[in-house]
C-alpha cells in the first residue's frame, strides 16, 4: 500500500464514529418492549415503582389485573405501560384500541400528559376527551385516528351515542381510581361503557378499594382478574393522629381558631 492510500485510510478510520448505544431503563428487566422502553427512556422514566413492579408483568400476559393502590402511587404507568405494548396496529379513524376510563378532565389531562410523550415516541397518539373543553376538536382527532382516548364518561357517552367513537375496536380497557367513580356516582355510566366494548379485549382496573360497588363492577367485567397490590385493605395515612376533644359549644371557634393557627393549612367540617 502507497503511503498516500494508508494516508487516505487513516483519515476515514478517525472519522468514524462509535454507534449509540441505547441504554435500557429499569422497565425492561421485568419485560416492557424495547420500543416502550425507549419511549419511557425519552420521557425522563427510569425505573419502576413498586405498583409497575407489580401489576406490568401480569399485564404483558394478557391476564386481567386489579390494582389496589393510592393516588401518587404511580398507576398511570403500571396500566398505561402495558396498554401501549400490547396495542399492536394504527387506530383507524374514530375507532380507538385503548380506553382509559377516569372520573374527572383533571386526571383525564393528568393521565394523558404522563402517557402522551411517551406515545409520541413509540408512533403511539394519546387524547384526552373529556367535559369543559372544546367538543369539536376532540371528534376532529378521534376522526384522524387515536390509539389511545383518555376519558370522563359523560362526555365519552355523548361522543359513542352521536356515532363520533366507536368503541368495536377496543383491545385493552383501564378503570382508573374505580372508587372514586363510585363516589362520585359514574358506576352506571362505566358499566353502560363496558357493556359497548364489545370486542375481545383486557380489562384493568386500579382503585384505593375494591369492595362495594367496586367489586360489583370487577365481578360483572373482569375474566378471572389478578390482583397486585402494594397497600393493606385497611392502610391509612402514616402521619395521622386522631385527636378528640370535649369543647363547650360556646367555645368551638375560639378552639378552631387556635388550631387553625398554630397547623397552618386547615380543613374544617361542619354543619
Amino acid at each position: 500500500m502507497s503511503r498516500h492510500s494508508r494516508s487516505v485510510v487513516g483519515s476515514v478510520t478517525a472519522e468514524m464514529t462509535t454507534p449509540e448505544v441505547k441504554t435500557p431503563t429499569g422497565f425492561a428487566a421485568i419485560g416492557v418492549p424495547e420500543r416502550i422502553d425507549a419511549g419511557l427512556a425519552a420521557a425522563g422514566f427510569s425505573a419502576p415503582f413498586a405498583i409497575q413492579t407489580e401489576a406490568i408483568p401480569v399485564a404483558l400476559a394478557g391476564e386481567d389485573v386489579m390494582g389496589r393502590a393510592r393516588t401518587g402511587s404511580g398507576k398511570t404507568l403500571a396500566f398505561g405501560v402495558p396498554m401501549m405494548s400490547r396495542i399492536d396496529s394504527p387506530a383507524t379513524p374514530g375507532k380507538p384500541h385503548g380506553l382509559v376510563i377516569v372520573p374527572t378532565r383533571e386526571l383525564a389531562l393528568q393521565v394523558s400528559e404522563v402517557l402522551g410523550p411517551i406515545g409520541k415516541h413509540c408512533g403511539i397518539r394519546v387524547l384526552a376527551v373529556y367535559g369543559g373543553a372544546d367538543r369539536q376538536k376532540q371528534v376532529v382527532e378521534i376522526e384522524k385516528g387515536v390509539e389511545i382516548i383518555v376519558a370522563t364518561p359523560l362526555r365519552l357517552i355523548d361522543l359513542m351515542k352521536s356515532s363520533e367513537c366507536d368503541l368495536s375496536a377496543i383491545q385493552i380497557v383501564a378503570i382508573d381510581e374505580a372508587d372514586r367513580m363510585a363516589d362520585e356516582g359514574f358506576m352506571p355510566q362505566v358499566e353502560w361503557i363496558m357493556r359497548h366494548v364489545t370486542a375481545v379485549h383486557q380489562t384493568m382496573l386500579f382503585s384505593a378499594t375494591l369492595d362495594g360497588q367496586v367489586a360489583n363492577l370487577v365481578k360483572r367485567y373482569m375474566k378471572n382478574p389478578v390482583e397486585v397490590s402494594i397497600d393493606s385493605p385497611t392502610d391509612t395515612v402514616g402521619t395521622m393522629r386522631h385527636l378528640f376533644l370535649a369543647v363547650h359549644h360556646m367555645d368551638k371557634d375560639r378552639v378552631i381558631a387556635n388550631i387553625a393557627a398554630a397547623a397552618g393549612q386547615t380543613v374544617v367540617f361542619c354543619r
